[in-house]
């Protein structure tokens, strides 16, 4: 896992929650494909839960979110802002470590995964993907973004081949604004 100095700052959550931000990344729009009623979903680094809200609703009162950052302060404005929304039973907030993300429980149970704009901070991708991967179910799908800056195509490929080298296939390769993203099944 990235090192705290090495992420965005939890002021820049505030930015990151904007609803303006909603005009160029919708979070229904992004996530409707590929989320349903019931689903587990495991969200890395969700800081204030732009898109943690919305897969709340989407997963209804049977889904769960299992949203896990490395920042103490994210997850407590991410607390708040679902109990101000009324989705806060539906989301379980984890504090990562550096040693990983603290999902070993979830292996094989989660039916999705949304990787928005995360796996470039972190100084360890191969790990990152692995326990990604095992959380996931066979056939589980994963949504992952990255934003063209400051993260090139070149560096956006080389991260799918590690998804790829721990059974995560590229599937798609949706539009989705400001953004490098790709669609991977767990094989």
């Amino acid at each position: 896992m990235a090192r705290l100095h090495d992420v965005c700052p939890p002021w820049f959550g505030y930015v990151l929650a904007s609803p303006v931000r909603k005009l160029w990344q919708g979070p229904h729009k992004i996530l409707a494909p590929y989320v349903t009623a019931g689903m587990t979903v495991l969200e890395p680094g969700p800081a204030m839960g732009f898109f943690t809200l919305e897969l709340a609703r989407m997963v209804g009162p049977a889904g769960r979110v299992v949203a896990v950052d490395l920042q103490a302060k994210m997850l407590e404005a991410l607390r708040r802002r679902a109990r101000k929304r009324g989705v806060e039973a539906r989301i379980e907030t984890r504090l990562a470590t550096a040693d990983g993300l603290g999902i070993a429980d979830l292996k094989g149970r989660a039916d999705f995964a949304l990787l928005f704009a995360v796996v470039h901070e972190l100084p360890d991708q191969d790990r990152f993907f692995g326990e990604v991967a095992a959380a996931l179910k066979p056939g589980g799908r994963v949504l992952f973004a990255e934003p063209r800056s400051p993260v090139s195509e070149a560096g956006f490929a080389e991260s799918l081949q590690l998804a790829a080298a721990h059974g995560l296939a590229v599937t798609g390769r949706p539009a989705i604004a400001s953004s490098h993203a790709a669609v991977l099944a767990k094989t």
